[in-house]
């Protein structure tokens, strides 16, 4: 079983080389485009029509009855449809089966509650509503395997092979199975892992994709990244001498493929967004693979869903597998089994305005949004109660978590501190935005395998939860996870106040940084650290604190906002350099232009958090909905659930804000 550890939308602008809001911040090669991340062009469903008439509660506690009607009724729905289900709770034994082009939508005020004691196969995992398309081909079929007949060779990029040129928009493929490719496809894009064989000596600088286990010098201690294996239709892990691919974008084909390709080419398509990172080489054997491409633009949009009854009959609530531009929209789930939401694999979905609370798992394996192979995501404005990891990813480029409040991550260990945020807990997780989020801390582990090139701005990170004593540290960095950047952050617990987080003491944290401290408590970073398992090790990484990004941040150690050149990885020599920045002003986002239609300009403000501002710290609208659907009685959210309603949430007032830190100076640099 895979564990953990103890253990709105901006324009794009082209190249995002020169133009990006990070740029004076960010060096290109550690950042990307993240403004094309969540439903490309937003959610369209407010202008759609209803299919029929609304479907009215039915079955009962005792007598649950089949989702028979509701998938009946989105099945003879012609696009850009909603089937609406009234108010009221449906008893259901079998799972809800999506549509391409239509909306599942509950009764407003989320008056609408589905109440499972079943779900639907979805192609192998289970789960109470699937997005799936029609092929449900995954990184293991034989079809999408090198030579199969939904992949192809991927040769260079801008019609020259051999090159594979960062942000380019023009890639060239050759022999393209016989499924073909055409314009408006979904394809995902891979290579090789590195895999070597003593990573501590052979791989000391430079990104490392790695996910090979040792018992003296691995780079994962259980190996299993999700992705396709070098040959044949492979296993989990990966058999017959080959390797996983685990750097993994997905991107579309919009010009190149009018007739459909296939065959030896070659083919030099258009596709959109460009090439994220310089890490593609010939070297690894770069290649695509696509499924059937059909679950596009659908959505589930305020509706109760209970998998308290399923147990662990299925894995999921909300599964999306090969889904494209789809979304979940002011939902309340209750108690799934590992996850609420997986993206297994899925590009630009969004999940937003929702409450998450608890898993049927309160041990390691009980998620909130779980990525395996995932690009352009956007989970933004949500609740996370009482899972262990509300955030937590595989495979994953270019996705955007902001504006999202956690608190209670509930843990096996009853004094051990899980980071809300898993960042990177498979092989290939890199280049993704964290942004303004609320939550007790970031974590990178070495379960599954290495990656970096993640940014985390703006975020509110406390290291701290009432009972816990072991891993209470803000940012956690094992092995591997080098280039990382943290800009504009508020790190550490001092709040003595009975708001979130809670009385910690003044201050909890007075260790600036660790090396290797695998269950440290009380320091604002732990980084290089390495883990073993009964028959596998990984050892220290010292080149995670040497590549690390530190800039702007303010933390209750040092009781400043710290702008050190020291800690700016200028002088890196394997082409992830960062210059020290000119200057120490601070954009209002990465992502948003301005404010979006969740934040009241009455009660929030924009941005929310950020060292550069004063006071630092002010309440999310998240956090402040949590605080009102509690009655500002359960600071650290051991109660609920609650009831939840996104339709008047986001305009309720502030009962018990928190208190900021206070006193904040700058250190120059």
């Amino acid at each position: 079983m895979r564990k953990l550890a103890i253990i709105f939308i901006l324009s794009l602008l082209g190249t995002y080389a020169r133009g990006q809001v990070w740029s004076g911040i960010l060096d290109s090669s550690r950042a990307v485009d993240w403004t094309s991340a969540g439903v490309v062009g937003g959610i369209p469903s407010a202008s759609w029509v209803q299919c029929g008439s609304t479907i009215t509660p039915y079955g009962s506690s005792g007598t649950p009855q089949s989702a028979t009607v509701i998938n009946s009724a989105l099945a003879g729905c012609a696009a850009l449809h909603y089937v609406q289900l009234g108010p009221g709770t449906f008893y259901l034994n079998s799972g809800i089966i999506m549509k391409p082009n239509t909306v599942l939508r509950g009764a407003a005020g989320n008056a609408t509650s589905i109440v499972f004691s079943g779900g639907y196969g979805c192609g192998g995992l289970g789960a109470q509503v699937c997005f799936v398309d029609s092929s449900g081909y995954y990184y293991g079929s034989a079809a999408v395997a090198p030579g199969g007949a939904n992949s192809a060779n991927w040769t260079g990029t801008n019609a020259t092979n051999g090159t594979y040129t960062q942000g380019a928009t023009s890639i060239r493929l050759t022999s393209v199975g016989s499924s073909a490719i055409s314009n408006g496809q979904y394809i995902y894009l891979d290579q090789n892992n590195d895999n070597p064989a003593t990573p501590s000596t052979g791989f000391t600088s430079g990104l490392l994709i790695c996910d090979n286990t040792s018992a003296t010098d691995g780079c994962s201690l259980e190996s299993g990244s999700p992705g396709r294996c070098s040959v044949g239709a492979g296993t989990n892990p990966c058999g017959g001498g080959g390797v996983h691919r685990n750097l993994i974008q997905i991107v579309k084909v919009t010009a190149g493929c009018s007739s459909p390709c296939t065959g030896a080419g070659p083919f030099d398509v258009t596709i959109t967004p460009g090439i994220y990172g310089k890490k593609w080489a010939s070297g690894f054997n770069p290649g695509a693979w696509w499924s059937g491409n059909d679950m596009q633009n659908a959505g589930i949009e305020n509706v109760n869903i209970d998998s308290t009854n399923v147990g662990t009959g299925t894995t999921y609530a909300i599964y999306f597998n090969n889904a494209f531009n789809c979304w979940v929209s002011g939902i309340r789930s209750l108690k799934a089994n590992r996850a609420h939401v997986t993206l297994n694999p899925a590009a630009h979905i969004t999940v937003q305005n929702s409450y998450f609370f608890g898993t049927q798992s309160t041990f390691a394996t009980s998620y909130g949004v779980e990525g395996f192979i995932n690009s352009d995501n956007l989970v933004a404005n949500n609740i996370f109660q009482q899972v262990t990891a509300p955030i937590i990813l595989g495979p994953s480029t270019g996705s955007v978590f902001i504006y999202n409040f956690a608190l209670h991550d509930t843990f096996g260990t009853p004094t051990w501190m899980q980071q809300a945020f898993a960042w990177r807990h498979d092989a290939g997780a890199v280049y993704n935005l964290s942004e303004a989020n609320t939550t007790n801390g970031y974590w990178e582990d070495v379960f599954h395998g290495t990656g970096g090139l993640n940014t985390a701005f703006r975020n509110y990170a406390t290291g701290w939860e009432p009972g816990k004593t072991q891993e209470t540290v803000p940012v956690q960095l094992f092995s591997y996870n080098r280039f990382e950047n943290f800009i504009d952050n508020i790190l550490g617990c001092k709040n003595t106040t009975a708001a979130f987080p809670g009385n910690c003491g003044n201050p909890y944290h007075t260790i600036y940084i660790t090396h290797n401290g695998v269950g440290q408590a009380g320091s604002i970073y732990d980084t290089n650290a390495g883990n073993h398992e009964t028959s596998t090790l990984v050892l220290p990484d010292p080149y995670v604190t040497t590549s690390l990004f530190l800039w702007g941040n303010y933390d209750v150690v040092n009781n400043a906002q710290r702008f050190n050149s020291g800690e700016v990885p200028s002088s890196l020599s394997d082409g992830y350099a960062n210059a020290v920045p000119a200057s120490h002003a601070m954009p209002s986002s990465f992502f948003y232009s301005s404010a979006p239609s969740y934040f009241s300009p009455s009660i929030d403000r924009w941005p929310p958090l950020g060292a550069d501002l004063s006071p630092m710290v002010s309440t999310l609208p998240a956090q402040r909905c949590y605080n009102t659907i509690s009655n500002g009685m359960d600071p650290a959210g051991t109660g609920g659930p609650y009831t939840f309603n996104p339709n008047t949430c986001y305009t309720a007032t502030v009962p018990n804000p928190p208190a900021p830190p206070t006193g904040v100076t700058t250190t120059p640099h």
